[in-house]
């Protein structure tokens, strides 16, 4: 700030923009300390930092809020243009710009509790990815024989579930991975300690719960990380939060819901009464089952007793030997008339080989000549020559000779040989 002297006129008061700025922010945070304010959000957006920046508005004017990450932390439920919300905090200037804004310290919505609103937030948006679809439920076991247990080691909820367990199933194995089930941080452990037990895979079922309270003291149950720790867990899971009148995100999201956790450890050990059930129903079927066949079987016993084969079973026995001799006697004729076929069979193809046969023809006053030393047929005299030696064979015993002369006409010709020896 700066001072002018121009003639006889007043001085004049003259600002810098940073001046006026910080005179105005002081008159202005000064007068309006903190104040509540009610309106309808509008603009909304939140900044990579976790900053919130909307308006509120009515039917004349409009108010710039800001809502800083160390401030909405806590915030329980989604912000979202329209929505009429009841804000607590304090005027400040934002000089960069010379603007004006409400600086938000607590915010919550009209009407409408935010806890209730943040539930049906979450539940709607775990509807919608089918968290609650039925046919993602699985089944409890029929007779689970491990338990697994998620809940405050120190509450009556855990009291009530062991002593439920150990009078009705005393053969059952509990195992308690203790968690806070409220407060600041309990939403987490409760989701981990869901994740531990799928990852060591010790458990048959699950239980998850504590017992009753106000919509703050459950609202672990109704956090997004617990839901998907459920969602995700391939060990069936009840969900045993408050009592009957209570419902939370978590019973929406498990494979079953149950009332109170006394309820829990009944449904846990609810097979093993149907499974009694069921082999007293099947035994009575064996026993019927039994009796029924003994029945049938000594009526059989006595049609059997006045059967023929039984009174008279040499009648019986000698019958069949009549059979066998009959089958003896047909193959014994069988056999000698297929021996005589074959035979005329045979004497018919020696005859013919007979006819056919070269020493046969021998017999007939002919002869084989065979020229030597390789025995080969001679059966023309252009085969021979002066000089060779032939072998001829006769019917009976045959002769060596030497060609002297021969003849290759065609018509009836003599070879003159010399006859050495025969053999």
């Amino acid at each position: 700030m700066r001072k002018e002297n121009v003639g006889l006129k007043e001085e004049r008061r003259i600002y810098t923009v940073s001046d006026l700025t910080e005179d105005i922010k002081v008159l202005l945070e000064n007068t309006f300390p903190e104040a509540w304010v009610e309106g309808e959000v509008s603009n909304f957006t939140q900044s990579q930092a976790g900053h919130i920046y909307f308006s509120l508005k009515d039917a004349k004017s409009s108010l710039r809020c800001v809502f800083f990450k160390g401030a909405n932390s806590g915030l329980k439920f989604k912000l979202q243009d329209g929505q009429q919300l009841i804000a607590f905090g304090r005027i400040t200037l934002y000089a960069p710009s010379g603007q004006y804004q409400f600086n938000i310290q607590r915010l919550e919505p009209k009407g409408v509790g935010a806890l209730q609103i943040a539930f049906q937030q979450l539940k709607e948006k775990l509807q919608k990815e089918g968290f609650f679809d039925e046919a993602r439920k699985k089944k409890l076991p029929l007779l689970p024989l491990v338990v697994g247990v998620v809940t405050s080691p120190v509450g009556a909820a855990i009291r009530d579930i062991l002593n439920i367990l150990k009078r009705r199933a005393p053969f059952v194995k509990i195992i308690l991975i203790p968690v806070k089930v409220q407060g600041e941080g309990s939403a987490e452990e409760i989701a981990q300690a869901i994740q531990d037990f799928n990852k060591y895979k010790e458990a048959d079922v699950l239980i998850v719960g504590r017992g009753g309270g106000s919509m703050e003291d459950l609202w672990a149950f109704n956090e997004e990380p617990v839901a998907r720790a459920i969602y995700n867990s391939k060990i069936p899971v009840i969900s045993a939060v408050g009592h009957e009148i209570d419902w939370t995100i978590s019973d929406f999201t498990a494979d079953l819901r149950a009332p109170t956790p006394s309820a829990a450890a009944e449904l846990v050990v609810a097979g093993k009464e149907e499974l009694t059930r069921q082999i007293g129903h099947l035994l009575a079927v064996c026993a019927a089952s039994i009796a029924n066949k003994i029945k049938n079987s000594g009526k059989e016993l006595e049609r059997l007793r006045g059967a023929y084969v039984l009174k008279y079973p040499q009648n019986f026995i000698q019958v069949y030997v009549q059979r066998i001799d009959d089958y003896s006697r047909r193959q014994e004729q069988k056999i000698r008339h297929i021996v005589e076929i074959n035979r005329h069979r045979f004497v018919n193809s020696i005859e013919k080989l007979h006819v056919l046969s070269p020493l046969n023809i021998l017999s007939r006053g002919y002869s084989i000549t065979f020229k030597l030393p390789a025995l080969e047929v001679a059966s023309d005299a252009t085969e021979l020559e002066i000089g060779d030696k032939v072998e001829t064979r006769l019917n009976l015993g045959s002769f060596i000779s030497e060609v002297i002369s021969k003849s290759e006409k065609p018509a009836v010709g003599t070879a003159q040989c010399a006859v050495p020896t025969k053999k």
